[in-house]
């Protein structure tokens, strides 16, 4: 396994100066954003797409700092029913895979999305209840004449460029959980595969170890995000943790964003790094840091002394002891 970082935190640094600083901190790997909610800071899609040049050399910054690219990020809503924010993720999107290709990166990650609710729908409508039945219809609708053809085709796409597709379960979006990125899979092939956030199963009551499990015997996890959560039990007793409180205002949360560490113990995240060595996820452990008690230094510095000690970086060969 490496060490990564989803390098948005640091979008106010060049792309030069970013990487000579996490290089120094021991990270090994960097997952960039080219546009959408993370933006394009380090990775400009359109630039690097129209000169080969441009993409050997960008390539070469990052490897002569002994890094490598984890994943190509562009996290947006491509199902958006207004068509100029839809259009706009997906033409994002589109061009992200087409550059990941070429720069020889697999994954690129990004949001499933959430229709509306009709054709003529001005907001997305993310159904959370089965009853009553009109929530039912909704979905149905959603997932058969939105979801499933529109990512049954990106799906296609990304496979005959040799691109895996990563989709972070999120609240908010069409797939957020483990049951529904497998549906979504099931229907579009394997190029359909998680960006796991054990932050987001913890919110949603699920055990990150179980949804590793769950995912990883079908070979789903494409990519991991290294982030944590804290439930504040009272909080979730007034509100649930459906909970529609602003980010801003933590004290009066559910739950919100930590550090690593910050939200649950070195034992939970060696917990969760063993079962996705166990499951077969051999890859990067993506730090993203959304801590709004912690300046972004800080909390990068203590999300690596997390981690590193928990981290298994060889694999363990023959088992000598049988």
């Amino acid at each position: 396994m490496k060490l990564g970082v989803f390098t948005v935190l640091f979008s106010d640094k060049n792309l030069e100066d970013m990487l000579d600083h996490v290089a120094a901190k021991g990270i090994e790997a960097v997952e960039l954003g080219t546009g959408g909610y993370p933006g394009d800071a380090h990775c400009k899609v359109d630039e690097l797409l129209a000169d080969e040049q441009k993409q050997k050399e960008f390539m070469e910054k990052i490897s002569s700092r002994g890094l490598i690219v984890s994943a190509l990020s562009c996290h947006g809503n491509p199902l958006h029913p207004q068509k100029p924010i839809a259009e706009e993720a997906d033409a994002v999107f589109t061009k992200t895979v087409q550059l990941a290709s070429k720069l020889g990166i697999h994954v690129v990650n990004t949001f499933s999305g959430c229709p509306g609710d009709h054709e003529n729908a001005k907001y997305p409508n993310w159904p959370v209840s089965p009853w009553p039945n009109e929530y039912q219809e909704i979905l149905k609708w959603q997932w058969e004449e939105k979801i499933i053809p529109y990512w049954k085709e990106k799906a296609a796409f990304a496979e005959q460029l040799n691109v895996k597709i990563g989709l972070e379960l999120h609240g908010g979006f069409s797939v957020h959980t483990p049951a529904t990125l497998l549906r979504l899979r099931e229907a579009c092939g394997p190029a359909i595969g998680a960006n796991l956030d054990p932050s987001h199963m913890w919110w949603q009551g699920i055990d990150p170890v179980e949804s590793i499990k769950i995912l990883g015997r079908e070979k789903a996890i494409h990519h991991f995000h290294a982030k944590d959560t804290i439930i504040d039990q009272p909080n979730t007793n007034r509100n649930g943790l459906t909970d529609m409180t602003p980010y801003s205002d933590m004290q009066n949360r559910s739950w919100y964003f930590r550090t690593v560490g910050f939200g649950h113990d070195s034992k939970a995240w060696a917990d969760i790094i063993s079962t996705l060595r166990l499951y077969g996820y051999d890859y990067v452990i993506s730090i993203e840091h959304e801590d709004g008690l912690m300046s972004i230094d800080e909390g990068f510095t203590k999300a690596i002394q997390t981690l590193k000690p928990v981290i298994v970086k060889d694999s363990v060969g023959d088992m000598w002891w049988t």
